[in-house]
């Protein structure tokens, strides 16, 4: 189910790092090197997979991931959108 504005500002208050785009949810990270950089994007590959949610990623410069989430079947963001960010934020 869609959340309202209200419940999209409690979950980011908690979300650290995400920000609201649009009827997205989106992070960007900066690592040390390239190879840290894809390593990090396996392993967001493989909560994904597992959650079967999958976000947006761009690889940008050689150590640059951008990432952005929403519920396209629910045309915004839901609880789930929300329980993929923190899987990522566990791995970083």
């Amino acid at each position: 189910m869609k959340l309202s504005d209200e419940q999209i500002n409690d979950h980011l208050s908690r979300a650290g790092g995400w920000r609201l785009e649009g009827n997205e949810i989106a992070r960007g990270l900066k690592f040390d090197d390239f190879i840290s950089a894809i390593e990090f994007v396996n392993q967001v590959a493989s909560v994904a997979e597992e959650m079967d949610h999958h976000p947006d990623i761009f690889i940008h410069g050689w150590n640059n991931v951008r990432l952005s989430v929403t519920t396209h079947e629910e045309g915004g963001l839901t609880e789930r959108d929300f329980r993929l960010a923190e899987r990522v934020n566990a791995l970083i």
